[in-house]
């Protein structure tokens, strides 16, 4: 059975529909995922081989060993066997304890409920038994089980918007759609259930961004690309039903195959102690020999002496086979100096380390009740160590929630909150907010704190009229009504989602539209605009308009975009009002905020009629169609009058900046490593302050090829260091280009704070050999790196090039499914519960639900847990080498016999019992110096506790009942009740105990007086703080304007606009008869390949545009 069929590596896949037995003898892999390191049958194998990977380990196995042979045995064998089963069934039930929960977090995630095709009917089935060929439904807002060819959909022509958060960050919805000759099956169950099609297609790969394949179905062939498919971890959104037929299943699928592999992660520590082990293994071995030596020595010249007293024979005794033996014997007895006590100790104190971050109240999220969760205890101390930190962006800095902050019309802000002085305060929950009462549709949720907006509504103002009308009119937004009456905006991207909300609650409601008009209802009356033309949005133009007539029958352009486009178009006579908008605009740009400029231009009737004319003709070209198309924008989006300015918050989760000004003090490094555009990145970071207005520069490496990233990289390279004289010797590092080691100093000789940013699509060819090299130089220069557009492969590439070459530390942070590599490759990873599901959370080392609460992890938790296991392992060598080198000491008066100083049980509970309180309590508990400050109930109990068992241990162990039990293992009746009523015993005691402690006392006091640390600083102005006076808080200081021109993010996608003019995404109402734009829009049969090419070069063309300044 397990040695039968084995799959070959696959080439192609060939999936039939609905045919489970024609798909079985490919033996594709099934929709059941694993996370989790073990099974029932492979636990005790793989956990061993892994337990006995540890030098120290195998050091005790080969003691034990040795213990078991008579004649070198001075120790029995259970003072080595029992601490080292211990220590291995301990550590195995924490490991199995791990995985436990692992395999109960996949359980959660394989018995999901979808419903499956089978048998002619619908059937609520666990996403694990889903195989290759089923055919799936799914239902708005459920998350898509398995890669799906789309079949059908609830929408006009098999359209679905799904949203993809999970595998490139982006919160904008993106369209799928399905093949004609499927669209047509409906929701007709019997129909699906006939449907036989047969798909080839590429074999499962990790790009996320292509697929190739054929559906072959009723004697037709029919090509498949990425637009047909929906992979799993999408959303179905604004979408009621659709259907789909598995392709990928379960490890097969590209967001697993993104996932990378659960790697077994070790600290610094680890290694350290495994490096100590094998050092003091070599210090016995020298022990040993010098004590093997001297006991040949004392054998041939003193031992002849002894040997009628032992009833030696001649010919038995050879001094040379005497020092033989003896050296084994002696590595026996000396092996204590590292006790295998040692590492269960290290895992208890990491136990209780874990627990300190469960039960830490400052890291638990009351809203969702949701505490940290530390999900291996094995790291904590490598959170103290720390260098570089790589974060995700949306979900992770971000709330994924756009907020309506701010606006500019015509020269005025609106939406700041002044006090009665006139001075700018922080808007609280204090301030009423603003509600327009005249709208019973009004989203309750809305704040807005201004009422001065209001009041020029109400009186009237046509420039804010304007402006309002323009965001109820310029977007794609599509609108229906629940159940309840209540209007929903189906939004593709959350900015217009956030304007057109906007709009909504200060009077101007979009209500519907059609491929020919626009319904909004302006301050409660309703109006029709005829839709003209739409100019849809493009990463090139960066604006989108829309041509409107309205029902006095003037033609008007609405535009909005980025404003360094928007400016470039204006009529002349803007010059003072641009001025005026210019300053707002770096004032909200200075305060984190998304911006887009505001124009519109009356037209001419005859001059649209003709310019309408020309662009028909363009539409019907095939030679440079887009370019006359482009063209014809430009032309008809000049002159424009400029309205305003929006200001939208992309709302960062509470304390990011405050965590990212900490983290970068305590040094590390930040990453930003995001799937989201490339403005949407920078104005995050802004907003975060990893970029700031004080940076020497940033640099921007966009280059399409490697030769262009390479000199882009080498023109920031000589930029950075021509800004260093002491580069200009030559004798930089940087010359050896064989070595990806970077010397320290010359990050030091680097002054400034400088910045980069970079595209996925540069950085694949970034990350080629003989360019990685560029790469790491100049990003490890940088104050701070920021990636974009990046996959989750390329994520883990960029972790994996900084632990190689860098020898740093890594931490990994992020939320979502397309995190996952990243959070695995990191020496740490983190996973946030927030809302793009739970992948992240299963695949990390420690949870918690807000990227704040990282601070305290690290500067909290990760520096205690540092500084505790350093201080355990000094105090634990200390205490074994002056209890292990007595018997160094003695075998000079027992002519080195191999004699032991303890009896046998002092020497197996030394450590276990008799001197391990003290230590722990010092590595769980320990604040940096709170054992030189004063004792806590902790030090009382453990130390005291620990004295008490010593003596409790002892006097039973020499007491008459336990002698008569055990005659021959406790020998010694009486000995210490007589001992110890001698007074000199006491007085020996007090006087080993005051010699040991005074100098220790001393030294401590000469170094905080003389050389005091800074926890030692610290302590001593917290007392001065406590006799003096209390300070005055002072006020926050609002933040200082930008100089950045622009604050521009928008996070759309091309394409919409011929969505909505052709009506393909709207349900048939007896539409109207067709305008000659629209009919050529409609008839045109490459609509949709356009949006299909053009989505798919969003990312490629978009580096082409080198304009943005920062």
């Amino acid at each position: 059975m397990f040695c039968g069929k084995k799959k070959s590596l696959e080439v192609e896949r060939i999936v039939k529909a609905n045919d489970r037995e024609y798909n079985e003898k490919f033996l594709y892999k099934d929709n059941r995922i694993h996370t989790s390191k073990y099974s029932i049958l492979t636990f005790l194998p793989i956990n061993l081989f892994e337990q006995f990977q540890r030098v120290a380990n195998a050091y005790f196995l080969f003691l034990l060993i040795l213990q078991l042979i008579p004649e070198i045995s001075s120790l029995t064998w259970f003072t080595t066997i029992v601490p080292l089963v211990l220590v291995v069934t301990m550590t195995a039930v924490k490991d199995a304890t791990d995985d436990y929960f692992r395999h109960k977090s996949d359980n959660q995630v394989n018995n999901r409920q979808s419903e499956v095709l089978i048998d002619s009917k619908l059937q609520n089935e666990k996403w694990m038994n889903v195989k290759v060929g089923d055919i799936i439904k799914l239902e708005n807002n459920q998350f898509v089980a398995a890669d799906l060819l789309l079949l059908s959909s609830s929408e006009p022509h098999g359209l679905c918007y799904i949203e993809t958060a999970e595998l490139d960050g982006e919160t904008n919805l993106k369209v799928r759609h399905a093949l004609s000759v499927t669209s047509e099956l409906g929701a007709d169950i019997s129909r699906l259930a006939k449907f036989d099609g047969i798909v080839v297609c590429e074999a499962p790969n990790n790009k996320l961004d292509k697929f190739t394949g054929v559906l072959s179905w009723n004697g037709s062939k029919h090509s498949l690309n990425n637009e047909k498919i929906i992979l799993r971890g999408c959303v179905l959104r604004n979408t009621s039903w659709c259907f789909g037929m598995v392709i990928f299943a379960g490890p097969d699928t590209k967001l697993m195959q993104n996932s990378g592999k659960t790697k077994f992660k070790r600290t610094s520590i680890d290694r350290l102690m495994n490096t100590l082990v094998l050092w003091i293994f070599g210090f016995l071995i020298c022990l040993g020999t010098i004590l093997a030596i001297g006991n040949s020595i004392w054998e041939n010249q003193v031992g002849d002496q002894f040997r009628t007293f032992l009833f030696w024979n001649e010919r038995e005794k050879n001094s040379v086979f005497s020092g033989f033996l003896t050296f084994w014997s002696y590595i026996i007895i000396l092996n204590t100096v590292v006790p295998i006590s040692l590492y269960v100790s290290v895992e208890v104190i990491r136990l209780g380390h874990s627990y300190f971050i469960n039960w830490d109240r400052k890291m638990y999220y009351s809203r969702k009740a949701t505490p940290a969760e530390a999900r291996t205890t094995t790291l904590n101390e490598e959170l103290g160590q720390i260098e570089y930190v790589f974060s995700d962006k949306t979900g992770t800095l971000t709330q994924n929630i756009m907020t309506f902050k701010k606006c500019s019309i015509n020269g005025r802000i609106y939406g700041e909150v002044r006090d009665d002085w006139g001075q700018k305060t922080d808007m609280t929950k204090k301030k009423e907010t603003m509600g327009f009462s005249v709208s019973p549709q009004a989203d309750r949720t809305f704040q807005f704190f201004d009422h001065h907006l209001m009041e020029s509504i109400e009186l009237g103002d046509p420039k804010v009229h304007e402006f309002l009308r323009l965001l109820a009119l310029c977007h794609t937004v599509m609108s229906e009504e629940n159940s309840a009456g209540e209007l929903i905006y189906q939004v593709q991207s959350p900015d217009e989602g956030a304007l057109v909300t906007a709009a909504k609650n200060l009077g101007f409601i979009f209500k519907s539209r059609t491929p020919e008009t626009i319904t909004i209802e302006e301050l409660g009356t309703l109006v029709t605009y005829q839709l003209l033309a739409f100019l849809d949005f493009n990463n090139f133009r960066k604006r989108m308009s829309v041509i409107v007539r309205n029902p006095e029958g003037q033609i008007k352009l609405y535009s909005k975009g980025a404003d360094t486009i928007l400016f470039e178009r204006l009529h002349p006579s803007n010059e003072d009002l641009l001025t005026l908008t210019s300053d707002h605009l770096s004032e909200f740009a200075g305060e984190g905020l998304r911006t887009l400029a505001i124009a519109y231009r009356d037209l001419d009737d005859k001059y649209f009629r003709e310019w309408h004319k020309m662009l028909e003709d363009a539409n019907t070209t095939t030679d440079e169609r887009d370019e006359r198309i482009a063209g014809l924008y430009e032309e008809i989006e000049r002159d424009l009058m400029l309205l305003g300015a929006t200001a939208v918050e992309d709302k960062l989760q509470d304390g990011v900046i405050e965590t990212v000004t900490s983290l970068s003090l305590a040094n590390i490094k930040i990453w930003v490593l995001t799937g989201d555009k490339q403005e949407t990145a920078i104005n995050i970071g802004y907003a975060c302050n990893m970029l700031t207005d004080d940076m020497n520069d940033v640099f921007i490496i966009a280059g399409n090829t490697a030769t262009e990233v390479r000199e882009e990289l080498r023109k920031a390279k000589e930029n950075l260091f021509g800004r260093n004289r002491s580069f200009s010797n030559g004798h930089v590092v940087f010359e050896k280009k064989q070595s990806l080691e970077l010397d320290s100093v010359v990050e030091e000789t680097v002054t400034g704070d400088y910045a980069l940013i970079i595209n996925g699509h540069s950085l694949a060819h970034a990350l080629e050999s003989d360019v990685k090299n560029d790469l790491l130089e100049l990003a490890c220069m940088c104050k701070t790196v920021v990636c974009c557009r990046v996959t989750p492969l390329q994520k883990a590439q960029v972790v994996e090039l900084v632990k190689k070459y860098r020898n740093a530390v890594t931490l990994a942070i992020g939320d979502g499914a397309n995190d996952v590599s990243m959070i695995k490759s990191a020496h740490i990873g983190v996973g946030i519960s927030g809302q793009e599901g739970l992948q992240a959370v299963l695949a990390s080392d420690y949870s918690f639900a807000q990227f704040r609460y990282l601070q305290r992890l690290l500067l909290v938790h990760g520096r205690w847990s540092y500084v505790r296991m350093c201080k355990f392992l000094c105090y634990f060598f200390y205490k074994n080498f002056a209890f292990t080198l007595v018997h160094f000491w003695f075998g000079f008066f027992c002519g080195f016999s191999a004699q032991t100083v303890y009896d046998q049980w002092f020497i197996t509970l030394f450590n276990i019992v008799y001197t391990s309180l003290p230590v722990l309590a010092m590595g769980i508990f320990d604040q940096i110096a709170l054992d030189t400050s004063y004792w806590t109930v902790i030090n009382h109990v453990f130390i005291w506790g620990s004295i008490a068992t010593y003596f409790s241990i002892l006097f039973t162990m020499h007491s008459n009942g336990i002698f008569g039990i055990f005659p021959n293992q406790f020998p010694f009746v009486g000995n210490a009740r007589h001992s110890l009523t001698q007074k000199c015993i006491w007085l020996v005691i007090l006087l080993t105990t005051v010699a040991s402690v005074m100098p220790v006392v001393a030294f401590r006091f000469l170094k905080v007086d003389l050389f005091p640390t800074l926890s030692d600083q610290i302590r001593q102005w917290q007392k001065a703080q406590k006799k003096a006076r209390p300070l005055r808080t002072r006020k926050p200081q609002t933040r200082r304007s930008s100089s950045r021109r622009s604050g521009y993010a928008f996070a759309h996608q091309e394409g919409y606009g011929e969505l909505i003019t052709s009506g393909k995404n709207m349900r048939a109402k007896n539409p109207p008869p067709m305008s000659g734009l629209e009919k050529t829009l409609y008839n045109s049969t490459s609509w949709i390949e356009n949006l299909c090419k053009k989505t798919t070069d969003t990312v490629s063309s978009f580096s082409q545009d080198k304009t943005v300044k920062l």
